[in-house]
């Protein structure tokens, strides 16, 4: 593209300098950009397609406030290395295999929605498969009311992926679309790779950063409620344990019957192991009841801090309570809950629960793998949203969390929309975020910008002492002052008198009947 003179009468265009025409044809370019990259089989290898949009372009700069970051060095280590092959000329060089880093090629359907609704889809999948390690040469887009029930692909543009699978080299295929069964096996008939789909890149994520015992068990409960229904046999997978005395394959007596074939037998263990993990997930859940109780008991308030994936809850929750928990520019960073406890200005305490990002079309597996994760969210007494203002659709990111708070129960919880990365965002896209939720804070966990406004907002959200008491405490009860001067309470005026110090307080409910022996009268 080059720019063409202005032979027109915008005097306002004439009178702009080089640079700021320059700056003009950069934006129109880079707005250009998504529509070409989004293009069939003429667009070229991009392997950076998810950093574009889906991950933010900004580079990770970690502030003290993130600590020291060691899971993240941790877990950059063990990252797949791009250029080693697994391809033998010769079988007999088995041992001298190396691991290959995953090369893919996307495909989706544009069914419902705009075209830049299926673009921005498209390069949320790019972005999941870098996350998982991949590497993304291409992608394909097809126009359909509905998926072809046997290929999900129509058969002539499921030809064309095979073709671009064979020019780039892939050995993968990820559909942008939980597929059934049949369709995955009918489609890799014809590409003749391995064919996978948007629940499992998700939940193979899930498996790579679980660190907890208990997110291992839940990802795990996900992936074999996701596998039971896919097993397929082949050969001998098919035959059966024992099918009598027949020929001279019998097994003599004691062994008549059909007998059960590999794929019962292996449905059956699967069945086993998943109602053994739902007994560990259940003999987890008192522990976390039990923390949630005291907080409850001693009237503490809740913060929970969810959002879409790679917002920037984990970097806020940073920011807010220098928690120093790992922060990564990747989608489901992090999985495992941390509850960090933090204050108000005046002194009130109340807790900050990072929880586990959300996604676009979130395989039901993992819903209810981790709906006791979710809890948190249903539980508390604010929800901080966060949102991505810098991401290309803001708005599809708070609809699709909003789904996932009517799944568990957390639409009544009272909820501030959290604009957070305002140093990558477009200015425009913010006001038009604040136009449409009133009740917002505009934040840069990055930068610090909007910190002291959400702290503002967060210590007007929670639950506040309801009691006011007016007391005297005698100065031999130093105790009693010093729980006025904890959490629990808020003081508004202290007088230290001949008899004792008169205290006028809120306080919450449990500490008022505590109390109730020194209310002052005049």
């Amino acid at each position: 593209m080059t720019s063409q003179p202005n032979t027109g009468s915008d005097s306002a265009a004439q009178d702009m300098s080089p640079a700021e025409i320059q700056a003009v044809i950069d934006r129109i370019l880079s707005k250009d950009t998504p529509a070409r990259a989004a293009a069939p089989a003429a667009a070229e290898p991009k392997p950076a397609l998810g950093k574009a949009q889906a991950i933010s372009g900004a580079d990770e700069d970690f502030s003290n406030h993130d600590g020291d970051q060691q899971d993240l060095e941790e877990r950059h280590a063990l990252r797949r290395t791009a250029g080693l092959s697994t391809e033998l000329e010769d079988v007999t060089e088995v041992e001298y295999r190396q691991l290959r880093l995953e090369r893919v090629v996307l495909a989706g359907l544009w069914s419902e929605g705009t075209l830049a609704d299926a673009e921005n889809s498209l390069r949320e999948l790019a972005a999941l498969a870098e996350t998982a390690g991949s590497e993304v040469l291409d992608g394909i887009v097809q126009r359909r009311a509905k998926p072809d029930p046997s290929t999900f692909l129509g058969s002539g543009k499921a030809q064309e992926l095979k073709d671009i699978v064979m020019s780039t080299g892939a050995d993968t295929v990820v559909v942008d679309a939980e597929l059934a069964p049949s369709q995955r096996r009918s489609l890799e008939d014809i590409v003749k790779v391995k064919v996978i789909d948007r629940t499992a890149l998700i939940l193979d994520i899930f498996a790579q950063h679980a660190k907890s015992r208990e997110g291992k068990a839940q990802v795990e409960l996900a992936q074999l409620e996701y596998l039971l229904p896919r097993l397929r046999g082949w050969g001998e997978s098919m035959s059966r344990q024992a099918g009598g005395q027949v020929g001279s394959a019998g097994a003599g007596m004691g062994s008549r019957g059909p007998g059960e074939t590999k794929i019962e037998l292996d449905r059956r263990r699967i069945r086993t192991r998943m109602a053994k993990l739902r007994r560990e997930i259940a003999a987890m859940k008192p522990a976390r009841e039990t923390k949630r109780a005291n907080r409850r008991r001693n009237a503490v308030p809740s913060v929970a801090i969810a959002g879409y994936t790679n917002a920037g809850k984990s970097s806020l929750l940073n920011r807010l309570t220098d928690a120093g928990v790992l922060v990564e520019n990747a989608l489901f960073a992090t999985l495992d809950p941390t509850v960090r406890k933090a204050e108000t200005s005046d002194g009130l305490g109340y807790t900050l629960a990072d929880t586990v990002g959300f996604v676009r079309s979130l395989p039901t597996q993992l819903v209810e793998a981790f709906r006791s994760t979710l809890e948190e969210v249903a539980d508390s007494d604010l929800i901080l949203h966060v949102v991505d203002a810098s991401h290309p659709d803001p708005e599809g990111q708070i609809a699709a969390v909003r789904s996932v708070f009517s799944e568990v129960d957390a639409r009544k919880v009272p909820e501030i929309i959290v604009l957070n990365k305002a140093d990558a965002a477009d200015p425009f896209v913010i006001e038009r975020l604040k136009q449409r939720e009133p009740r917002h804070v505009v934040v840069s966990a990055r930068t610090g910008e909007g910190i002291p406004e959400l702290l503002k907002a967060i210590s007007e959200g929670i639950p506040r002492p309801s009691v006011k008491l007016e007391l005297m405490i005698p100065y031999n009860r130093g105790d009693l002052l010093n729980k006025l001067h904890e959490t629990d309470a808020e003081i508004l005026s202290l007088d230290h008198e001949e008899a004792g110090t008169r205290a006028v307080v809120m306080v919450r409910e449990g500490l008022a009947a505590e109390l109730d022996p020194f209310i002052g009268n005049d």
